[in-house]
């Protein structure tokens, strides 16, 4: 029974409506936090795919609009609450039992994005250790070049010269520092998503 929505959050496009709602079932203590339901509102299924994708139904990517407010929508939610993904569909263009899954050309196009988003994090991490390696040698030259000046002369212009390497090497571990402190976050929080995703459970009603 539902008793109630504490969010509704509606997109509309033409022939299409999107809601994001977070439904209280009563605690029957099997599922503390209350379920979220992704609905999308078509006029015929076609609608939640790319036109322009000649692969098999269950192999299509999803399209463009639905995608970005379907991941948008689990980005709002708790990633401790279940989701649930509701397609709403004119009676006459409701699936038959024993047509082509929904559900699994949903699920293999998430399970696909997570694993681009697995791929990039693995990247930038490889290009964060090489930036690291670059940095520290960069930035051991600039105090080696340092501590050389000073053994020779420690006057103004040296100080001013010596400090200025310094900084220079600092500078140069600014990259490898954003990468590994704060620019992989975002991407392992997609990724995590699209997990979830992967594995949503959809559901078809007419409308």
């Amino acid at each position: 029974m539902t008793l109630g929505f504490d969010q509704n959050q509606c997109h509309m496009d033409p022939g299409i409506v999107a809601c994001l709602r977070v439904v209280h079932e009563p605690n029957n203590h099997t599922s503390p936090q209350p379920e979220a339901k992704i609905e999308i509102s078509l006029n015929r299924l076609s609608q939640l795919f790319n036109s322009l994708d000649p692969s098999p139904f269950h192999e299509r990517d999803l399209d463009q609009d639905a995608e970005d407010y379907i991941i948008g929508s689990a980005e709002e939610v708790s990633q401790h609450r279940p989701l649930r993904l509701v397609i709403h569909l004119p009676a006459d263009q409701v699936p038959e039992p024993g047509a082509l899954s929904l559900a699994d050309a949903v699920h293999n196009f998430f399970a696909y994005r997570q694993a681009h988003e697995r791929r990039r994090l693995r990247l930038l991490f490889r290009e964060g250790r090489i930036a690291l390696a670059i940095g520290l040698t960069f930035l051991f030259c600039c105090v080696a070049l340092r501590e050389v000046i000073f053994s020779f002369q420690h006057n103004a212009a040296s100080d001013i010269f010596g400090e200025g390497l310094l900084i220079i090497g600092w500078v140069a571990m600014w990259r490898p520092l954003e990468i590994f402190l704060y620019e992989w976050v975002p991407i392992r929080r997609r990724s995590q998503i699209l997990g979830t995703l992967a594995t949503i459970p959809v559901t078809i009603q007419p409308k």
